[in-house]
């Protein structure tokens, strides 16, 4: 059942704004399948327009691809080359909300995901870690959001056959966005 409204303790209306020194932005996918690989990205900017109800809060984000990182330079230049991420035209990976709602329990995000130029529809699942006050008088919010996406519907559809039989790099990646925020004074 989806509900209409909801009641989070600790929650404040207003403008929330990302603390990119406590936020990452993390992928895994499988390699060679047998092991998986996994990377970070840096968040550029976010901000979370949040109303009284909760459920009306509307979020954007801007991730620099150029950032990523899977602690291989190789790889990671070829991540960022136009085999995948292609950088150089496409600098940012952007998420715009379009609706917050809770199933089953559950808080999903709803919305619209571009990465290389192509938009597509992605629900993430959100954890809250609550809300609170640090020692220099700012209210903060945490929490944890996971997707998983299937690469290739965005235009990442390089690949190479093993010998062994199959591919190299696989289709699913599991996005895991670990953020905390700050409430804007009015």
């Amino acid at each position: 059942m989806t509900d209409t409204t909801v009641d989070v303790p600790g929650y404040r209306a207003g403008t929330w704004v990302l603390d990119p020194s406590h936020s990452e932005v993390q992928f895994s996918v499988r390699h060679m399948m047998i092991s998986k690989v996994r990377g970070t990205f840096d968040v550029k900017e976010a901000t979370i327009v949040a109303p009284e109800n909760p459920l009306e809060a509307r979020l954007t984000a801007h991730v620099d691809a150029a950032s990523l990182s899977t602690k291989d330079d190789g790889r990671d230049q070829h991540l960022r080359s136009g085999d995948f991420f292609d950088v150089e035209n496409h600098p940012t990976i952007d998420f715009v909300s379009t609706g917050v709602r809770v199933d089953g329990g559950e808080f999903l995000v709803d919305g619209d995901l571009t990465i290389r130029g192509t938009t597509k529809p992605v629900t993430f699942e959100v954890d809250f870690g609550g809300f609170g006050s640090d020692p220099w008088g700012n209210y903060k919010a945490g929490a944890t959001a996971k997707a998983v996406i299937d690469r290739e519907d965005f235009g990442l559809t390089w690949n190479a056959a093993l010998e062994t039989g199959g591919v190299l790099v696989g289709k699913d990646v599991t996005i895991t966005l670990d953020l905390q925020g700050a409430h804007q004074a009015a």
